[in-house]
């Protein structure tokens, strides 16, 4: 399966019927994170409420992101402490893709943040033009997960020029 999918379509198959059944791990890989809400049982929740229903179901979580969410992001992070623990993230400046890694076996890739505008439950009027891919062929997986991976890993960290804006950079070294 491979489907172009856009705007309000991105949210309901990734956001509403993908990431939900996530059962080993889920890697989200975005430039800008936001407080966004999302439906749960046709009620408006955190998109975080989600993400801690899936660390109680023991999915590994990472979000790989380039700058710190804002102040309403935080304050909904705090009301769901199993994240503390629960999910890592590292901080990148230079990332600039957007992508959901589950399980191995579904991405997607292309240009919606992790944001309500991007990938949040908007109305038509408020939200950005948005276009992906959503798969669950093998080679495009793999090629996603190797690119989030590396990053992760810290790869690019030694030649990189903006560390100078990277809070993980020091503690990608220690690793």
């Amino acid at each position: 399966m491979l489907e172009f999918i856009t705007d309000r379509r991105i949210y309901e198959k990734v956001i509403g019927d993908k990431i939900p059944t996530a059962r080993k791990f889920l890697w989200l890989g975005t430039s800008d994170l936001k407080d966004l809400h999302v439906d749960k049982q046709n009620r408006m929740v955190p998109f975080l409420e989600i993400l801690s229903d899936l660390v109680e179901k023991c999915v590994e979580i990472r979000l790989l992101h380039a700058k710190e969410p804002g102040p309403a992001f935080r304050r909904d992070f705090d009301k769901y402490p199993n994240l503390i623990k629960g999910m890592e993230r590292i901080l990148c400046p230079r990332v600039h893709f957007k992508s959901v890694v589950i399980d191995g076996e579904f991405v997607y890739t292309g240009s919606a943040n992790l944001t309500g505008a991007g990938m949040g439950a908007k109305s038509a009027d408020k939200r950005n033009f948005e276009a992906g891919i959503i798969t669950d062929g093998k080679k495009i997986i793999d090629r996603v997960t190797e690119q989030f991976d590396a990053i992760w890993r810290g790869e690019h960290c030694t030649t990189c020029k903006r560390k100078q804006y990277c809070a993980d950079y020091k503690d990608l070294l220690l690793k």
